[in-house]
């Protein structure tokens, strides 16, 4: 990482006053020099890195400041980012950046992926911020030295850094919040000869009954919400030691999934689903650097996912009932290499395998094998202010089953992306254009009647253009960026009643196009034992339909994707104490083709937070919805409201 020009000013300046000491110190005679100890204040020097991706970054107490529990929670402060949360505190939660869809995003812990073969994506509820450092979203590629191949793979990408312990702690965490939900959570961190350990495990059981009001122009339905309860242990353990880092996962699950709110019969009926999950994974990484010029990296991982979704309920009379369990297995492993032949050129290759194993229970079901493999070959060049990146990457699908109509046709692909920036002082400029899809998931492929062996895959080819600005002063530390995109998504994978209301197939449908503003811009200001921070992200886009002229629902927006969003945060710290207000406010939403002015209303969030730091105790008081608006991300899927949250954390 380079120091920018206004970094190495202030280094060559604090050098030539202590220079000029030195020598003001020999020339005086011993007589003449003062009897005088002068005292000096640690002095940090950080540089800025010129940063050619777009990236957004939460990290340290910012946040642990924010009103956040999941991974999902942090993301919603994002510019170009929708969260998709199917109601309940146990609801199912996705990501959807610059209207991609959520298969499009690639979500990554200690730089190795979260995979789901069987449906493509990944619920973020499941993952906590406890033991984390960061969160980042990147557009395009991340652009680091000895990147796997994977990392190439995504529209988007969400990085989320495990925090290494620096010593000795135990710490015990309790909550109590609304509509009967308890949590308790113990983390022990371990440090010894340069090995740094953590275990952190987490319990919480929630009935999630909260009340609701659904209004509309038509009806007005006031009841309680049922079958939204959860109950997870979460246990996670971690082992470092430079260039070393491995991760131990666990889920265990019990979830109510409600169904959607019905008009007079909300007290009487129960869409009475239960879903069983059960995750784990082991991973682990080694990098080493080689006299300056090259470098190395491993990565290998296992994973097994249990999901058992049931319907088969007395209380279930319009309900399909079943009964069905799904076990899905994924081994991956990876290499990774970089060679700097000088100190502004650099050259990256990978190679990454993946093979995911997919059973069911279900009626004409036979299991699935998928080999997935990726390589990529990526330059970067770095020569002044200007800066290249380009990188090409293959991938290669082939699919293995029983099935008596056969496997789908193997899938292979060349995807190009390409990356120019310069920076002049303290601004930055970029421009970046990257080509990539998403292969249809064994769901799209194989699922029992559904399924279409035929699907080609989902193309997205992206347009990014953007600047970034950054001051720093004593007091005050400043940045503010703006990208403008397009993307242009081909062969849009979806369901489509084809054969009869109740018989649904996959299919290769239409062409979108999405044009975008993010905007995002943050302050610090520090000032005795005060401390101020603003944080703000603001998105305008349209998202359309671009498919058929003829059609009635061309250059209509696309489903649930709003036009306008924004986030303002503000965070006031006075020594051991900071107070958080959020302000998250979603635009109006089309949810359905059929009737073009039946919209989701738009919204806004606000949830307080405050802080306290007391010895070895740490308090906060969260209230979350703060003027009760209970939004919807989905239609009749009502959010919970106004709620409350006390947690306390002892650390000895």
């Amino acid at each position: 990482m380079k120091e920018n020009c206004s970094t190495r000013g202030f280094i060559f300046r604090v050098c030539m006053l202590l220079m000029t000491g030195m020598l003001s110190n020999i020339y005086c005679s011993a007589d003449e020099r003062p009897d005088t100890v002068i005292s000096l204040q640690n002095v940090t020097v950080t540089a800025t890195p010129r940063r050619l991706a777009t990236v957004q970054t939460l990290a340290g107490s910012q946040l642990q400041s924010l009103s956040t529990t999941t991974i999902a929670d942090a993301l919603k402060y994002f510019a170009g980012v929708q969260i998709k949360d199917y109601g309940g505190l146990g609801g199912l939660k996705t990501v959807n950046v610059r209207s991609l869809g959520a298969q499009h995003v690639g979500v990554y812990i200690d730089g190795i992926r979260i995979t789901n073969a069987q449906n493509g994506t990944v619920d973020l509820g499941k993952y906590s911020l406890s033991t984390l450092e960061s969160v980042s979203l990147y557009n395009a590629n991340k652009l680091d030295l000895c990147q796997s191949a994977s990392e190439y793979a995504s529209g988007a990408t969400v990085y989320m850094q495990t925090r290494r312990p620096d010593t000795d702690s135990l710490s015990v965490t309790g909550r109590w919040a609304s509509f009967h939900t308890y949590m308790g959570r113990v983390n022990a961190q371990l440090c010894r000869r340069g090995w740094s350990a953590f275990v952190d495990a987490e319990y919480l059981d929630s009935k999630g009954d909260y009340p609701f009001r659904y209004k509309s122009e038509y009806e007005d339905t006031v009841g309680r919400r049922f079958n939204s309860d959860i109950r997870y242990t979460r246990v996670e353990a971690a082992l470092f030691k430079d260039g070393f880092a491995s991760h131990l996962y666990y889920y265990d699950s019990e979830r109510g999934c409600p169904g959607g709110i019905v008009r007079r019969l909300s007290d009487k009926y129960n869409n009475v689903g239960r879903e069983w999950d059960r995750d784990m994974f082991a991973q682990a990484s080694w990098s080493r650097t080689f006299s300056n010029k090259f470098s190395f990296k491993a990565n290998a991982k296992y994973s097994y996912e249990y999901l058992r979704y049931c319907t088969d309920y007395p209380e279930n009379q319009n309900t399909a009932k079943v009964n069905n369990h799904y076990r899905q297995h994924d081994a991956y492993a990876a290499v990774s290499g970089a060679y700097r032949p000088f100190g502004w050129l650099s050259m990256n290759v990978g190679y990454d395998a993946r093979m995911s194993w997919l059973g069911a229970d279900l009626k004409r079901f036979c299991s699935v094998r998928r080999l997935d493999q990726k390589a990529v070959v990526a330059v970067q060049a770095d020569r002044g202010g200007l800066r290249a990146a380009a990188s090409v990457l293959f991938q290669h699908y082939k699919d293995h089953t029983r099935l008596k109509t056969g496997a789908a046709e193997p899938l292979k692909r060349f995807t190009p992306a390409v990356t120019l920036g310069y920076t002049f002082r303290d601004l930055t400029v970029r421009a970046w254009y990257k080509n990539i899809f998403r292969a249809p998931t064994l769901n799209d492929l194989y699922y029992t009647q559904a399924g279409n062996r035929n699907l080609k895959p989902e193309f997205t080819k992206q347009w990014n253009i953007g600047a970034e600005y950054g001051y720093r002063n004593i007091n005050w530390l400043a940045s503010v960026q703006a990208d403008f995109y397009i993307n242009h998504i081909d062969d849009r994978i979806v369901c489509l009643p084809l054969r009869g209301t109740y018989t649904w197939s996959m299919m290769n449908y239409g062409h979108t196009r999405c044009r975008g503003l993010n905007v995002n811009a943050s302050g610090r200001y520090a000032t005795g034992a005060w401390n101020f921070s603003l944080l703000t992200s603001l998105t305008w886009q349209r998202d359309i339909n671009r498919t058929n002229p003829e059609s009635d629902t061309y250059d209509l927006p696309i489903c649930y994707s709003p036009t306008l969003s924004y986030g303002i945060t503000a965070i006031a710290g006075w020594k051991q104490l900071s107070l958080t207000v959020s302000d998250l406010h979603v635009g109006k939403r089309m949810w359905s083709y059929a009737d073009a002015e039946d919209m989701l209303r738009p919204y806004n969030n606000v949830d307080v937070k405050l802080t306290a730091a007391v010895w070895r105790m740490l308090a906060s008081f969260e209230i979350n919805d703060l003027l009760d608006v209970q939004y919807e991300h989905i239609p009749r899927y009502p959010m919970p409201g106004r709620n409350f949250r006390v947690t306390v954390t002892f650390t000895v």
